[in-house]
């Protein structure tokens, strides 16, 4: 039978509190178990919701070993009580997962495959570091197919400073400044709670506590302190530990469905995905990637970026944004973007971070009736970029 596409809404989204790896706040928590917590936040946040109707579980995870491993997705889904008849499995764009577990399960409902989806990720940098067990291919560097530098995520963003050289350390160091002054402002303002589930944590030191707000930020952050860090990845360069994001622990999930049955369930949708794109880049500039991925999505779409009333876009570094915004013609400080802050300050747990971005996105077109479209953008390690459209579900020109 021939099939129509069905429009697919993001309905709610949550996220445990970030934490620094190593010694933070889950150092002795498990990386499934922060999935857990996502998943059952979800569901006792939307009673509507049977547990036996959520069709799919696609969580993702950049180093899927140990408490990532086990075909996250599925595990996770048994440990959070839901049916066994509720399938899972796990996926790895590395920083674009969550974003890539979204888009494919919306794919998946557009299609007619499933109704509704859980759709997440999880990273815990401080059990598994950034390239733990990974073994590259030599034909990489024998046969020249990357520089050495596309291997280290803080050379390629000193290399995009190299391409686009009007970005200073000075330039990127204001930016940084300006994402944490904006979410610490966020949080006096009650915006970052209400997508905050607890998790209780424990330490050797402390004993037991409750995670219930962002470890990273650094709200004390002076432009003084910013100039004086050192540059890890290159002598004399521009990135510094203060215009990057840390290395974070932390789980995202989001529940997606198809708009009619959301509907009949009286489920809340506040944004509409409209379009996605994913594209490839040079990985030795892979900051370069949200470029092309935002450049077709708008073409196919026969957009122009002024019509983008709000943009989330990840901050895994200053000049990874800035240079997005340069090729756009956007202004550093438009308002448009990062309304409430991003990754410099929040932090960035890779897999999770793409429903980071969607979930801010829904609340602030929640209070703004009067932006239409929004896009959730990131780079992603060797050599890509993810773009996701969206469209706000209560814009005020609907009703005309």
């Amino acid at each position: 039978m021939p099939r129509t596409a069905r429009d697919v809404v993001f309905v709610d989204g949550v996220r445990t509190p970030f934490g620094k790896a190593g010694k933070g706040l889950y150092a002795e928590t498990r990386a499934d178990d922060l999935v857990v917590r996502v998943i059952r936040e979800l569901l006792r946040r939307n009673p509507g919701l049977p547990p036996e109707r959520v069709d799919e579980v696609a969580i993702a995870a950049t180093t899927q070993i140990g408490d990532q491993g086990l075909t996250i997705g599925r595990s996770a889904a048994l440990l959070a009580g839901l049916p066994r008849s509720v399938p899972g499995y796990a996926i790895d764009r590395m920083c674009a997962g969550a974003m890539t577990a979204v888009t494919t399960s919306g794919a998946g409902i557009s299609f007619g495959a499933y109704d509704i989806a859980i759709a997440g990720g999880v990273e815990h940098m401080g059990r598994h570091p950034m390239g733990e067990g990974v073994d590259p291919n030599p034909r990489f560097l024998s046969e020249k197919l990357v520089d050495t530098s596309a291997l280290v995520m803080g050379n390629t963003a000193e290399n995009l400073h190299d391409r686009y050289p009007a970005i200073t350390k000075d330039r990127a160091d204001a930016y940084a400044l300006r994402s944490q002054e904006k979410v610490a402002k966020a949080y006096a303002d009650g915006k970052m709670q209400p997508d905050l589930v607890e998790v209780l944590v424990r330490s050797a030191e402390q004993g037991y506590g409750l995670a219930d707000a962002d470890e990273p930020p650094r709200p004390e952050t002076t432009l003084e302190g910013l100039a004086g860090l050192k540059t890890p990845f290159r002598a004399h360069g521009n990135v510094t530990p203060g215009n990057a994001a840390g290395l974070n622990d932390g789980a995202t999930g989001a529940i997606i469905a198809a708009e009619d049955v959301a509907a009949q369930m009286g489920l809340n949708a506040p944004m509409r995905l409209v379009d996605f794109s994913f594209a490839g880049v040079e990985p030795e500039v892979m900051g370069e990637g949200p470029v092309p991925a935002t450049e077709r999505l708008l073409a196919r779409q026969q957009m122009g970026v002024d019509e983008i009333g709000l943009i989330e876009i990840n901050e895994a570094f200053a000049v990874q944004v800035l240079a997005f915004l340069e090729h756009f013609g956007i202004a550093d400080d438009d308002t448009r973007v990062n309304p409430w802050g991003g990754a410099i300050a929040l932090g960035h747990p890779l897999a999770s971070s793409g429903v980071r971005l969607m979930m801010q996105l829904a609340r602030q077109f929640a209070e703004r009736p009067d932006v239409r479209y929004g896009l959730t953008t990131m780079c992603v390690g060797m050599g890509m970029g993810g773009t996701v459209l969206w469209e706000n579900t209560n814009w005020e020109g609907a009703a005309k």
